[in-house]
């Protein structure tokens, strides 16, 4: 039995030694092994409710949503559904990354300003709620591996360039040539921050059900698998989940994201990296990958490369691949020889939401009291957080700043009907990862990077 339970721990993505295993609601990997407390699910929600606000999401869109809005209007009835487990999706199992990065290049430097601002609320509020979220504001490091790199990345830097030796100062990349820093990036544990944003949602008077699936949207009525909610003002924040719902099949598609850890490194082996600070690092590669060091010492690193599948299903099953997994671990290796032997604790992924035009949204209609917020792209942890304050002011009737920016109340274009769509983003994946492989081997940039990049949201 011992060597059973072994192995099934080895397939969900974790090894033994850690803490109580958590539901299966909640995906194993190692942001939800280090949560301080076991994920005991919500009451779901049976029967027929009435609320001023029903938000369909617990992840962070529609926790922030429901944050804020509390604080705006108290005296509102707002009800959260969440079909498994606050921060089951990528809220609780991204990267952690908290970054002023914008998927849609042609309005990136018009949200920045705004989602800087957003890095620093989301410190302020942990603090203040006493989400001890492993919170480092050390910004973000973009280096550059290959001459075509290098290229692509001074021509689109914002900021300065720094040359070889200011990049192995603060950390040794093999091979790299140069990059760009950027202050605006805090590395953080996600899944603490969204399982303690939901408890703050609570102590504000927020209502959360959780193992309640929403099975349609419609104006002032959420139906559920077991209940109703009816509502005024109606958040859509289901990101990857959106195409499961009646009407929204073409609006985002689900793209999986895979990650792995490595075992706490020793001291010798970070003073040989000389990763000193905790800033998120990536290189220029076509294929996104993603960087952090954890507070326990570990490093975080995950990506791209996993296939979209047909009709944009989901299932567990995705969430692991091991061509995936095994890219990673030799990209880890080639960034970092000296931790190229690490054993690899944790491996784990999910899908994000990715809309036809690669740019977020936030959208709310007074008139029929429908709204929504996401899209994001991998980018969502300082995203969401300004969508759900923005969400908040719409629904409370504010006019801000925020409310003026230009994601929001914008129409999205719909992704084609399968078999094209599902065509198009598996030739742009195997796209981007054959460019890489050439450029790696030439050092030479390839003629076809323009075309995968709009196919990759690059």
């Amino acid at each position: 039995m011992a060597d059973a339970s072994r192995i099934l721990r080895r397939a969900a993505g974790r090894l033994p030694g850690r803490k109580g295993r958590p539901p299966a609601s909640l995906a194993a990997s190692l942001w939800t092994d280090q949560l301080d407390a076991p994920v005991t699910p919500r009451p779901a929600l049976r029967g027929d409710v009435t609320a001023d606000v029903c938000i369909v999401g617990a992840g962070f869109t529609g926790l922030w949503t429901a944050y804020h809005l509390a604080g705006l209007a108290p005296g509102k009835r707002i009800v959260v559904v969440e079909r498994a487990v606050a921060g089951f999706g990528a809220s609780g199992r991204n990267g952690g990354w908290c970054s002023a990065l914008f998927p849609a290049v042609a309005l990136a430097d018009e949200m920045r300003p705004a989602l800087a601002a957003t890095i620093d609320e989301v410190g302020a509020v942990a603090a203040a709620e006493g989400i001890d979220c492993d919170f480092a504001k050390d910004g973000y490091l973009h280096v550059a591996t290959t001459p075509a790199q290098a290229d692509r990345l001074r021509a689109d830097a914002p900021g300065g360039w720094l040359d070889a030796d200011a990049v192995a100062a603060r950390v040794r990349v093999a091979g790299a040539l140069g990059g760009t820093f950027d202050p605006d990036c805090a590395a953080l544990s996600p899944a603490k921050l969204v399982r303690g944003l939901a408890e703050a949602a609570q102590r504000r008077g927020v209502t959360i059900h959780e193992q309640s699936t929403a099975r349609r949207i419609s104006p002032g009525r959420v139906d559920l698998a077991d209940g109703t909610v009816r509502a005024d003002a109606v958040i859509r924040a289901t990101e990857a989940w959106t195409p499961q719902l009646p009407g929204y099949s073409r609006e985002i598609v689900p793209l999986y994201s895979l990650i792995i850890a490595t075992e706490p490194l020793p001291a010798a082996t970070w003073d040989e990296i000389g990763w000193r600070e905790r800033f998120t690092l990536n290189d220029n590669r076509h294929l996104i990958i993603y960087a952090q060091r954890t507070v326990d010492g570990r490093i975080v690193l995950g990506g791209r490369g996993a296939p979209y599948h047909l009709g944009s299903r989901i299932k567990p099953a995705y969430d692991h691949d091991d061509t995936v997994f095994e890219h990673l671990r030799v990209t880890l290796g080639t960034l970092f020889p000296a931790a190229a032997n690490a054993e690899i604790t944790h491996r784990w992924g999910g899908p994000l939401g990715v809309p036809r035009d690669w740019t977020p949204s936030v959208r709310f209609d007074p008139a029929t009291g429908l709204g929504s917020g996401g899209g994001y792209v991998g980018d969502g942890v300082a995203a969401a957080a300004l969508a759900g304050r923005t969400l908040a002011e719409l629904v409370a009737g504010q006019k801000t700043p925020n409310t003026s920016l230009p994601w929001v109340n914008r129409t999205p274009r719909l992704w084609e009907p399968e078999p094209l769509r599902w065509l198009g983003i598996n030739a742009g994946r195997l796209g981007a990862a054959a460019i890489d492989a050439r450029e790696n081997r030439t050092g030479r940039p390839s003629q076809l990077g323009k075309v995968v990049e709009r196919l990759t949201g690059r």
